[in-house]
């Protein structure tokens, strides 16, 4: 073949093992005129010359030669006769990369819902795809060659998660989404995340072309807080009030507690529950107005009487232990067994207005 020079390469082609690359750069500098240059289906070739693109190939079987390529004739070089030719040959991948894996930290937010701040953060997958060789060589990758593809991948998801810090918290602001509830909104927000996200992308000639197992998740702590935050409006709904609420939990919490023998709460926690949630319930009474006579100043009745003494406090005796407890108590202050109310005094009723029948003497 004249002017093909002796050991030259029959063919220019991206190795088996490196054909997962995104970018592959032809390790020789010189290429010789009549070798051939194989682009498989899913590559572009480029030529650069001085971080130039000159000139690109499609898929197919080219030959070397300016007189079938003649933008190959600005690389020529003179010396040789125009048989070998200086310049950078690029092969770049243009199929989908998928699989590529991205999350973090969004921001921190305010839940519309709770008012609560809680830290939002997003896991998920997406596949690029090159559409701008040219682009990507020149504004992004450069001339070196991308043997690892996290080079790029890594930056995408860097942009990625730079365009869901802004536009969740703007969607969350200005929709009064829910944060508990934007797993319904998944769809919306990845298609705005890939909108917003390739208009940053087309400088580079990249696209995001999908995204998968996208996820949008609250941490530990904030999601922690949320359910308790929910369950508390929620009980204090059926309740009527978080006073009301709080004292069944009380409550709630020393009848547990009794149940396990009064080992589980402390005697005051214990007394709470015999008495606390009835007290809450009940308004408070008032005190009653001094009676005549009764030495109260400013009573009638002149002198000074001494007040009556304070009526004894009425008790129920425990079936179980005997032990006494306080009358309207629901559990035993010893055993911590259910009591019964105390038992109604001895004797026949007696209708209101009639005298007692008077005593009658023993039999003889």
């Amino acid at each position: 073949m004249p002017g093909f020079f002796p050991g030259a390469r029959e063919n220019i082609a991206v190795p088996d093992d490196r054909k997962g690359q995104i970018v592959f750069k032809w390790p020789d500098h010189e290429i010789r005129r009549f070798t051939h240059a194989i682009v498989a289906p899913d590559e572009v070739a480029v030529f650069m010359y001085q971080g130039q693109v000159k000139g690109t190939l499609p898929p197919g079987r080219h030959q070397i030669d300016a007189t079938e390529l003649p933008f190959l004739g600005i690389f020529a070089d003179a010396l040789t006769g125009g048989n070998l030719y200086r310049a950078e040959l690029y092969f770049v991948g243009n199929r989908e990369f998928t699989q590529n894996r991205f999350g973090g930290k969004i921001d921190s937010v305010q839940d519309p819902v709770s008012t609560l701040i809680v830290s939002l953060r997003v896991f998920g997958d997406y596949s690029l795809k090159v559409v701008e060789p040219a682009n990507l060589l020149v504004n992004l990758v450069g001339t070196v060659d991308v043997t690892d593809n996290s080079a790029v991948t890594n930056w995408v998801a860097e942009q990625l998660l730079k365009v869901l810090r802004t536009d969740v918290t703007k969607q969350i602001v200005r929709n009064g989404w829910p944060i508990l509830g934007l797993a319904a909104y998944t769809e919306d927000i990845e298609k705005a995340i890939i909108e917003l996200a390739n208009q940053q992308l087309a400088t580079y000639g990249l696209t995001v072309a999908r995204m998968g197992n996208f996820t949008i998740s609250l941490d530990d702590e904030s999601q922690k807080r949320l359910e308790q935050f929910s369950k508390d409006t929620a009980y204090s709904r059926l309740a009527g009030s978080f006073q009301g609420y709080a004292a069944g939990e009380m409550a709630l919490g020393a009848g547990q507690g009794m149940a396990q023998g009064g080992g589980a709460v402390s005697p005051a926690f214990m007394a709470a529950g015999f008495g606390l949630g009835g007290q809450m319930a009940q308004p408070v009474q008032a005190a009653p107005a001094p009676a005549a006579g009764s030495g109260f100043p400013g009573g009638a009745g002149g002198g000074y009487a001494p007040p009556a003494p304070a009526p004894a406090a009425a008790t129920v005796q425990c079936p179980q232990c005997q032990a006494t407890s306080p009358a309207g108590g629901r559990f035993c202050a010893g055993c911590g067994q259910p009591v019964g109310a105390a038992p109604a005094p001895a004797g026949p009723p007696v209708a209101p207005g009639v005298p007692p029948a008077p005593p009658q003497p023993p039999a003889v």
